[in-house]
């Protein structure tokens, strides 16, 4: 079975792609911070997924390991593709979403980034009044694509998976849903 990684940062319309092509595919969509809650739950840690940041690192760390073999076991019998975040823009610098030892244990076998055009994803972001998001200006989100970019590759060195990028303008959404799908059924 397949296990695929989907990202894009904020604004790039992930999220909206995912749920469409979901409906023409025979895949298990899995967030991966929904998982690390229900694992937190389960143990006790945690009411709701807000409450996980504040758990010690340590703990996070053994929640993010837990989630990764959780999801590597449903792929066992399922295609599965895994809504998460390649980077997080932090006021420090870029944290690497998906640390080592959860990429050695997902060994996913491609990951997929969905890229806008930073003006797209600035309208996007301001037109969004379901999210609270930060304003960031062109330069900015053009960064974090490019950084998304190099540290996909940089998952594929470890883990030996494809990275495919495919562009979602304003639009063109039955686009972007048929080369998705035509991309998971490869």
């Amino acid at each position: 079975m397949k296990l695929v990684v989907l990202t894009g940062i904020p604004g790039s319309g992930s999220t909206t792609v995912l749920e469409k092509t979901l409906k023409e595919v025979d895949y298990l969509h899995l967030n991966y911070g929904d998982v690390m809650t229900e694992i937190a739950i389960e143990k006790g840690l945690v009411e709701n997924r807000d409450q996980l940041r504040k758990l010690s690192p340590e703990i996070q760390k053994d929640i993010q390991k837990a989630a990764a073999k959780d999801i590597k076991n449903r792929s066992k019998d399922d295609n599965v593709i895994v809504d998460t975040h390649c980077t997080i823009s932090t006021p420090s610098g870029f944290l690497p979403g998906l640390p080592q030892w959860v990429l050695e244990e997902l060994n996913p076998n491609r990951f997929i980034l969905i890229e806008a055009d930073p003006d797209e994803i600035i309208l996007r972001r301001i037109s969004d009044t379901t999210r609270t998001r930060d304003i960031e200006m062109y330069q900015d989100i053009k960064l974090h694509q490019e950084i998304n970019r190099s540290t996909a590759m940089a998952y594929a060195t470890i883990t030996g998976a494809t990275v495919k990028i495919l562009e979602n303008h304003d639009n063109q959404l039955d686009i972007i849903v048929d080369k998705l799908v035509e991309t998971l059924n490869l």
